[in-house]
């Protein structure tokens, strides 16, 4: 079987109290929801940071309006499925509403995160990087 490569663009979308924006993405198709950066893969002939604005119009509805720096980068190998993904997430600035129109079907929800006090919210604050101290704003 061939190797499959994909490069991906993230945004990281602060509102103005510094809360970061997720979805909900069922890119399995199995009702197995995972909270992730709005983006997506970057299609052949396509910049990355096209693909950047693309996708968070698709997933959110939202146009990106400036993006100011490469946040992180992770390469990640899954060998049982023979698949390489290099991912990109850029801290960005954004205006709209959200309005997801996902043409891939996988964007369930705008981000309806419930914590583990059953709070529902949009935007999370993160005190660190391993995720713990996520509260709603």
């Amino acid at each position: 079987m061939a190797r499959r490569e994909f490069v991906v663009a993230a945004a990281i979308l602060r509102d103005r109290a510094g809360r970061i924006l997720l979805v909900g993405n069922d890119w399995q198709g199995y009702g197995n929801v995972r909270h992730t950066l709005p983006g997506g893969t970057v299609e052949r002939g396509e910049s990355t940071l096209d693909a950047l604005a693309r996708e968070v119009k698709e997933e959110t509805g939202l146009q990106i309006t400036k993006i100011h720096h490469l946040a992180y980068s992770v390469h990640v190998e899954d060998i049982k499925r023979n698949d390489r993904a290099i991912s990109f997430a850029f801290l960005a600035d954004y205006k709209g509403l959200l309005n997801p129109k996902d043409p891939d079907g996988f964007i369930v929800e705008p981000l309806v995160k419930y914590l583990e006090d059953g709070v529902a919210g949009r935007f999370y604050s993160y005190a660190s990087w391993d995720g713990k101290d996520m509260r709603q704003v």
